[in-house]
C-alpha cells in the first residue's frame, strides 16, 4: 500500500480545516456540498458527511475544507476526516459517483446569477471577473474556501463565499473592507459589494 500523508491548515473559519493531501482534488473548479443529500454526488463528500458531525464539505483544486457541525470537536473529527481522506486517496477511488454529473464543474450562467445585468455594463463585468480570477479566488482559495460571482447591477457586485469562507466570523469584513476595496480601486463604476 502507498504511502501518504495528509497535511492540515487552519482557516480564518474557527469551524473549517484545510486538508492538503498533496495530490489534486479536482482537475478544473471547485464544487461545495452544503448538505448530506447534495453529497450524495460524492463518496468522499458522503463519507465525510456521514460522520454527523459536518455541516459542509468543499473541493478545491488541491484541497479539501471541511466545516464541523455546532458542538463538534475538532479533535474526535479530525483523526475521522484524515482517515477518510487517506482510505479515498490511497485506494484511488473515484470523486464522484459513476452516472452523475457532479463532476463537471460548469461556470455560472446568466440563469445564476442574482440579478439581472445590463448588456452595456459588460466590459465592467469583465474587469469584476478578471480581477476576481487572478486577484480574490487565489486568496481565499489559500483560506479554504471560493469566492462565485453572482451579478452587478447599478454599482452593486453580488458575490457568493463558498467552503471555509461561508460562515466565517470575519467574511463580513473580507467582503466590505478586502474585496469591495479592491474592486473599488480598480473599477470605478463599482461602490458597493454585498454577499448573495
Amino acid at each position: 500500500m502507498a504511502r501518504m500523508f495528509i497535511e492540515t491548515e487552519t482557516t480564518p473559519n474557527p469551524s473549517s480545516l484545510k486538508f492538503l493531501p498533496g495530490r489534486p482534488v479536482m482537475g478544473q473548479g471547485t464544487r461545495e456540498f452544503a448538505s448530506p443529500e447534495a453529497a450524495e454526488a460524492s463518496p468522499l463528500a458522503q463519507a465525510i458527511f456521514d460522520t454527523g458531525e459536518v455541516v459542509n464539505v468543499f473541493f478545491g483544486g488541491e484541497f479539501v475544507t471541511v466545516t464541523a457541525a455546532p458542538g463538534a470537536s475538532w479533535t474526535d473529527l479530525k483523526p475521522q476526516v484524515l482517515s477518510i481522506l487517506l482510505d479515498h486517496f490511497v485506494s484511488e477511488a473515484p470523486l464522484f459517483a459513476a452516472g452523475t454529473a457532479g463532476g463537471i464543474s460548469v461556470p455560472a450562467e446568466d440563469e445564476d446569477l442574482l440579478v439581472e445585468e445590463n448588456e452595456a455594463d459588460a466590459d465592467i463585468v469583465a474587469q469584476i471577473n478578471e480581477l476576481l480570477e487572478t486577484r480574490v479566488r487565489p486568496a481565499v482559495a489559500g483560506d479554504g474556501g471560493d469566492i462565485q460571482y453572482r451579478g452587478f447591477r447599478d454599482g452593486v457586485v453580488y458575490l457568493q463565499l463558498q467552503g471555509a469562507c461561508a460562515g466565517c466570523p470575519s467574511s463580513t469584513a473580507t467582503l466590505k473592507h478586502g474585496i469591495e476595496g479592491l474592486l473599488k480601486h480598480y473599477v470605478p463604476e463599482v461602490v458597493e459589494v454585498r454577499a448573495a
